[in-house]
């Protein structure tokens, strides 16, 4: 019994670490590409633009790290 309790634990951390780093591939994917429109239209404010979207994107790679880590953290104290 106790075999398959770890082994739902690991699959659900397993999951949840997939659906948080999916989730962050298409956040990033969303910024990049409006980051490109953007700068197509107004190639003088590519410096803004660029900076604003690394900032954005790092803010979602924390948040997709913080939520692989909580899968895990979740795994572990099982």
């Amino acid at each position: 019994m106790n075999l398959l309790l770890d082994g739902l634990a690991l699959l659900g951390a397993g999951i949840g670490a997939g659906i948080a780093a999916l989730g962050a591939g298409v956040g990033i994917g969303k910024i990049g590409g409006s980051a490109v429109e953007s700068i197509a239209r107004q190639p003088q404010e590519s410096g803004k633009i660029q900076t604003a979207m690394l900032i954005a994107a790092a803010f979602i790679e924390g948040v997709a790290l913080f939520g692989v880590v909580v899968c895990f953290l979740i795994y572990a104290a099982q």
